[in-house]
């Protein structure tokens, strides 16, 4: 949570998966739209059910439920080694979420907070952030400005702007890419591998941007 002077809104930071070919893995992303399209793991084009997933070994994941092998699902195809579908497979994973809870809880927060000015977000800080320097960073160390439309992957970001809107409260988030798009084999681009590298990028970031805040609200911005 950050308290401004203003108003109150939460930052929140992490890793993410990486979902365009242009960034890097390091590179600290700030998402300006968040959508929630289930939680699943998509496996690498080879694996099976008796592969382990990623991070399943942390607790991230579970091959208890719904596995979806796009194979099965291929027309007109009797041999099994030409039928086999470079999507592999998906284990989609269990979620419990409490919308009364929710609905109650933002209808509380509103009579609370009103009509407050809310000053989080702002999208012209994000320009003081270009240049910040990234040590960590694979191919670069300084940040740029918008790259692409094409978003980082996560699990948390969209749960918890759902509850922020519910709540009335302004939401940003910081994801550092832990992995490259498009594949790669498991030696070169496992999630696991990088994950101090993003870690460390995203908390960079995120205490360079704090600050940005109360120095915006002091300059009327």
């Amino acid at each position: 949570m950050v308290m401004t002077g203003l108003s109150m809104g939460i930052v929140h930071w992490g890793i993410a998966g990486n979902a365009n070919e242009d960034l890097q893995i390091g590179d600290a992303t700030i998402p300006e739209h968040w959508a929630h399209l289930s939680l699943w793991n998509w496996q690498r084009y080879g694996d099976g059910p008796e592969n382990e997933l990623p991070l399943e070994a942390a607790g991230d994941y579970t091959r208890k439920f719904g596995f979806l092998n796009f194979s099965d699902y291929t027309v007109g195809k009797t041999n099994p080694e030409l039928s086999a579908n470079t999507l592999n497979s998906i284990w989609y994973q269990p979620e419990e979420i409490d919308l009364p809870r929710l609905r109650h809880a933002g209808a509380a927060a509103a009579r609370v907070l009103g009509a407050r000015e809310q000053a989080l977000l702002r999208p012209q800080l994000a320009g003081e952030l270009e240049g910040l320097e990234l040590p960590a960073c694979v191919n670069a160390t300084s940040s740029s400005g918008p790259t692409s439309d094409a978003p980082p992957v996560e699990m948390e970001s969209a749960a918890i702007a759902l509850v922020a809107h519910q709540l009335g409260v302004p939401f940003l988030t910081i994801r550092s890419l832990s992995d490259l798009a498009g594949g790669g084999s498991s030696l070169s681009n496992e999630a696991a591998t990088f994950l101090s590298i993003a870690a460390q990028n995203a908390v960079d970031v995120m205490l360079k941007f704090v600050p940005l805040l109360g120095n915006a609200d002091k300059a009327g911005m």
